[in-house]
């Protein structure tokens, strides 16, 4: 290869071999390089404006402009002016630049006070209670919150843990309808408990999503908390069969006369002097008894007065 050089007395650039021979740059990076270094101080000129004057695209412009960012021949800043706007402002080298000097204001050392004057704020804080008492009221904090996602709310009764999963997945469901509203399983499972008992009294996805879904605002901020309060107000009332049932009242049928159950309300057959089929004629004296016995009762209870001889 043989160079052949002209001799020129103006309008040339001088530059340095090493620059044009940066085998860590393009070929387009060398050359936008070199034409940014042939133009005079206070040049306007950038990407787009190189991309629009150029055969190459922006986006080839722009890689190139990475590439000697990242060599340190080339650098932009924002610069503020004297009356408080803001500028973009490039500065370009021709050897490259580790920590060039910047021509915009830096941070100086302090000249008031001493290096301990401002003591560095200990961002782990320390409880006011002595270690033992703070143990003690973190580990009844956490108690108190695990007994309440497991325990019921009004009875105290722990719920199974299928009855928990199962009530998450259908608050889940309800909520997915609303994007306002939508929550998580692991915001469903704070709630568990609540909807646990919604279900245990009757209720279903329906009346969930009619409880949960109308009137809410245009933006909930705490969805959370607002299903949380819903689902507490609105709880629906235990139904009356099941409350005798909890309190131990069984609803039997007995007879109006001696108190025996019977298959349905009146007198069972001893007092109403029906003999059972195929059964052989009872004594007379053990039938009288029996109905005096039965008197006897009946007026313990208060039924009937007994008659007098």
């Amino acid at each position: 290869m043989r160079i052949h050089r002209s001799a020129h007395a103006h309008g040339f650039t001088v530059l340095p071999n090493t620059l044009l021979q940066d085998r860590r740059l393009s070929y387009t990076a060398r050359g936008i390089l070199a034409d940014l270094l042939s133009r005079p101080d206070g040049w306007q000129e950038d990407g787009k404006r190189m991309a629009d004057s150029s055969p190459q695209g922006r986006m080839a412009v722009g890689r190139a402009l990475r590439e000697l960012t990242d060599a340190g021949y080339y650098r932009v800043f924002r610069v503020q002016q004297a009356d408080g706007t803001w500028i973009s402002e490039a500065h370009v080298w021709d050897t490259p630049q580790v920590e060039p000097s910047l021509p915009r204001p830096v941070s100086g050392e302090s000249t008031i006070g001493d290096s301990g004057t401002n003591p560095v704020k200990d961002l782990v804080k320390e409880s006011p209670l002595p270690p033992q008492a703070a143990d003690e009221a973190a580990a009844a904090a956490a108690a108190r919150e695990e007994d309440r996602s497991v325990e019921e709310w009004a009875g105290g009764e722990s719920i199974p843990d299928f009855k928990l999963q199962e009530a998450a997945d259908v608050l889940v469901r309800v909520t997915r309808r609303e994007p306002r509203l939508r929550l998580g399983q692991r915001e469903a499972a704070e709630v568990a408990p609540l909807v646990a008992q919604w279900l245990e009294r009757g209720a279903g996805e329906a009346d969930l999503a009619q409880a949960l879904l109308p009137g809410l605002p245009p933006r909930v901020h705490a969805a959370l908390a607002l299903v949380r309060t819903r689902l507490e107000r609105k709880m629906p009332p235990i139904p009356a069969a099941r409350s005798q049932e909890a309190a131990g009242a069984r609803v039997r049928p007995e007879c109006d006369d001696c108190g025996r159950p019977v298959l349905e309300q009146g007198l069972c057959r001893p007092c109403a002097d029906v003999a059972p089929r195929g059964a052989a004629p009872s004594d007379p004296r053990a039938e009288l008894a029996a109905r005096g016995a039965a008197l006897v009762r009946a007026s313990l209870r208060g039924l009937v007065q007994p008659a007098l001889a």
